[in-house]
């Protein structure tokens, strides 16, 4: 037994001696789910069924009357906590192994005294009216969505992800509706107006997984590889509904196909079954036999680029990998949440890396995840992978972009210190010991330990347990005209000196050649002997690979020949690498770099590293420029973006600079152009424009014209799909030229109801917060700050980040950057954890106030 796998054998004891010891203690009656109660839970009940029944009215004001039983063993005698998190007038009745008790309801729970229960086998029968919020009905279709710990909204349950039950569900609702749930159906019904569906009893399943649809859908089944798969959607246009659904099981097909190879292990349930749903707050969430996506996400359409068909195949690869990795084998604790989500990217990439090709992956690799996590990483608010969890109510401020796009980065870096071959056995022991269970990262660790002779607690500390990226720098030395010594260094860039092991390579690179150097990174210095007698380069391309995770140095040099590089992974690290150097005071000016971005607009051909520019680009436009310098230099912006695109030759470059222009332009000009071009639906030579882009122009137009009612009523008209004229309803407030209607929409959103849509809410903030509106807008900030921890509360898991990005991504005032100080100040002790997303969605208004001036 090696040292690493005694210290786990040790923890893991010690562990089970505390969880024991509170087991053994009194567990106090308090809202939410503590930890204390879920490991009561845990340790003295288990072998839970739920049978549940929803009764679902037609008419969506209606209540849903709701009947249920839970079985389950108990090995202890003690007071029972069942999670309910609604009004008590919802429960209607309540009784323990057949007799009927007195309702006894406190801090979001059932209480049912010892007296009535038994060791070994128990049930608890309910009478309830079902909450509406996490079953988000709608007029005539509604989904239950659970996660984190959202199905004790909805009816009473032992709301935590260690406690694993069958679920025999079934369903009234009306006879023009259809149904999906976790289960196979098994029958059906009718009656009158309404039809009742019974399911199977469903696989082993956390109750964040349990989940249902039912409304009026489109119902296709396909069988692949002899498999049956089941689709509902409500699409109605047939162009996106030809171009799609063929696609959309074959991606299914071909994840599972690679999933069952990679783990060694069948596809684990009994069904496979999925639903796009109308601006889905997720891009998907992994129920198993009913996987939710956003509807947008899977229908694609003539005009979609590369990008966005990368990103639906990429999409449908993560929800699927879930089956394996957070379905099958479930965190015990939403600290692990990262856990699942970390290998469902992870294994999502590595399908895209069969079906595209190892330099399309390492690009879509890079350009996904690292942006994405160094926008979190290099804020005061910067969150290690792995965070304490006391209340599961707080689960749903753990997640954000350090545990979707770092630990990718993270794993990726594992798989590389192991060897994929080693990685790859101990990840199947992992999958194969805690099948239909639950495991904790220190399980997986002890596994993972016996497969590497490296130190992986000492390597887990710093990734995993603590935040932050390293900052590099290099010393080289000549003699004459060769390398006599070359050393890279890295340290922290914020708080305790730490190292992050890690490879990468670096470019050396000469006139008509250039060399690679593997840096394998394991200490604060990094002694390069390989380069010792090379001949001294042009330039030095840092992190070439784009493997390394950090912020590099930029050699000037390499300013003058960016777009000379020949690899678009290349350009793509370089690419970021500049725009980190210019967010960290350490590079060009924002002014500066705009002016190369524009640059390379025209010559870039890679679609993928051209949206990365366009990108950029904007975000300096809008965020790091004052109005004064963007006054100066929106003509010439909008002339260079323009002729950019009539020199693109592929149809989605053009696209993306077209999508560019209407985002950045400001000129009458410029104004007129795209009027027309929304008004005859008469897109530029070589762009197709379709319903859903001819939207967003007329949204975009109705920002910078006086007649936006006239526009956005004409783009009304032209709205044939409900579902979409429904949101360009409830968008059009936020729009309107009358600062009173648009007060109004603002402080709407202080009731529940009105935020129900969250993607809705979020798009709706982004244009009523856009720069142009901004000296109005800036008045609701305060109130946005003060609205913050009831978001949290009500909102879904991504919603208090979505909010707060919609609101401060495009600030750059002093005056915003003061409301933001002033709040923190005036809460000195703020739930530390909305805190931290305070200081990550407001680090590019922080960093303005020493960058632009």
């Amino acid at each position: 037994m090696n040292t690493i796998t005694k210290y786990f054998g040790f923890f893991l004891l010690w562990s089970t001696s505390c969880f024991a010891q509170k087991a053994t203690q009194h567990v106090v009656v308090e809202p939410g789910v503590s930890l204390a109660l879920a490991s009561s839970r845990s340790a003295s009940i288990s072998s839970i069924q739920y049978q549940l029944h929803f009764n679902v009215p037609a008419q969506q004001t209606d209540v849903i009357q709701s009947t249920q039983s839970i079985d389950f063993k108990l090995n202890k005698l003690a007071q029972l906590q069942i999670d309910f998190k609604q009004n008590p007038d919802h429960l209607k009745k309540v009784s323990v192994n057949g007799k009927a008790i007195v309702i006894d309801f406190k801090e979001e729970h059932i209480l049912v005294d010892q007296k009535y229960l038994k060791l070994g086998n128990n049930q608890i029968g309910i009478e309830f009216i079902a909450g509406n919020e996490s079953l988000n009905r709608n007029k005539d279709f509604l989904y239950a969505l659970f996660v984190p710990d959202h199905a004790r909204t909805v009816f009473p349950c032992f709301d935590q992800p260690d406690l694993k039950a069958n679920f025999l569900l079934s369903l009234t609702v009306p006879n023009d509706w259809k149904v999906m749930a976790n289960a196979i159906k098994k029958d059906s019904l009718a009656k009158g107006s309404s039809v009742t569906y019974h399911f199977n009893n469903s696989d082993k399943l956390p109750t964040y997984l349990f989940s249902f649809t039912a409304g009026k859908y489109t119902f296709i089944n396909k069988k692949m590889n002899s498999r049956n798969m089941e689709f509902l959607y409500r699409e109605t246009d047939s162009a996106k509904i030809k171009f799609s659904i063929d696609s959309v099981f074959v991606a299914h097909r071909d994840a599972i196909d690679f999933l069952e190879d990679w783990t060694a292990i069948q596809f684990p349930f009994q069904k496979v079954g999925f639903v796009g749903i109308p601006d889905f707050q997720f891009g998907g969430m992994e129920h198993p036999g009913e996987v939710q996506y956003k509807a947008s996400a899977l229908f694609l359409d003539q005009g979609a680029t590369k990008d966005q068909f990368i990103s639906r195949s990429n999409l449908i690869s993560h929800e699927t990998a879930h089956m394996w990795f957070g379905d099958l084998v479930t965190m015990k604790w939403f600290n692990d949440v990262w856990m699942k989500e970390v290998f469902a990217n992870f294994m999502a990439d590595k399908v895209t890396e069969k079906l595209m090709g190892k330099s399309t992956f390492d690009l879509k690799f890079l350009q996904d995840h690292y942006p994405a996590a160094y926008g979190v990483d290099r804020t005061l608010g910067a969150n290690p992978i792995r965070q304490q969890l006391d209340n599961l109510q707080e689960a749903g401020s753990m997640y954000g972009n350090i545990i979707y796009h770092k630990a990718p980065i993270m794993m990726r870096q594992l798989e590389l210190l192991m060897g994929k071959d080693n990685f790859q056995k101990g990840i199947r022991e992992y999958l194969k010991k805690y099948s239909y269970g639950n495991a904790t990262w220190n399980d997986l660790i002890a596994i993972l330990s016996k497969y590497s002779k490296s130190d992986l607690y000492s390597w887990n500390k710093v990734w995993v347990n603590e935040p932050g990226r390293p900052v590099f720098s290099y010393d080289i030395k000549y003699n004459g005209n060769k390398i006599s010594d070359f050393s890279i260094s890295q340290k922290s860039e914020v708080g305790a000196q730490r190292v992050w092991p890690q490879s990468f390579t670096l470019k050396l690179v000469y006139p008509g050649s250039s060399k690679v150097i593997t840096v394998n990174a394991m200490n604060a210095k990094t002694v390069l002997n390989e380069a010792k007698g090379l001949a001294k380069p042009q330039y030095i391309l840092f992190n070439a690979n784009g493997a390394g995770y950090g912020l590099f140095p930029i050699d000037q040099l390499l300013m003058a020949n960016l777009y000379d590089l020949a690899d678009p992974l290349e350009r793509a690290s370089a690419y970021i690498n500049v725009y980190e150097n210019m967010l960290s005071g350490r590079g060009s000016k924002p002014e500066e770099l705009l002016n190369t971005l524009l640059k390379g607009l025209s010559v870039e051909q890679n679609e993928m590293n051209l949206r990365l520019l366009s990108g950029y680009m904007t975000n300096i436009y809008w965020t790091f420029l004052t109005s004064e310098k963007r006054k100066a230099m929106h003509v010439e912006t909008e002339k260079t973006i323009w002729e950019a695109m009539e020199q693109q030759k592929p149809a989605n470059n053009k696209k993306i600079l077209f999508s560019a222009y209407q985002n950045v332009y400001l000129s009458a000009e410029a104004g007129k152009r795209m009027y027309n071009i929304w008004l005859k639906q008469s897109a530029p030579e070589g762009i197709k424009l379709l319903e859903d882009d001819y939207s967003a122009l007329a949204l975009t137009l109705a920002l910078r014209t006086d007649t936006a009612n006239n526009i956005l009523k004409e783009q009304l008209a032209r709205t044939k799909n409900e579902d979409r004229k429904n949101r360009l309803i409830y968008l059009m407030p936020a729009l309107s030229l009358d600062v009173k209607e648009r007060d109004a929409f603002f402080y709407s959103l202080k009731e529940r109801k009105n935020r129900q849509k969250e993607a809705w809410v979020t798009t709706a903030l982004s244009y009523l917060h856009h720069p142009l509106r901004q000296n109005t807008s800036v008045n609701y900030l305060p109130e946005s700050l003060n609205l913050l921890a009831e978001i949290q509360k009500t909102g879904d898991i991504f919603f208090p980040q979505s909010w707060l990005a919609a609101i401060f991504s495009s600030y750059n005032s002093k005056e915003a950057n003061a409301v933001v100080q002033g709040f923190l100040k005036s809460h000195p002790g703020y739930n530390p954890k909305l805190k931290d997303k305070i200081l990550q969605t407001t680090d590019h208004l922080r960093r303005a106030q020493f960058i632009m001036h």
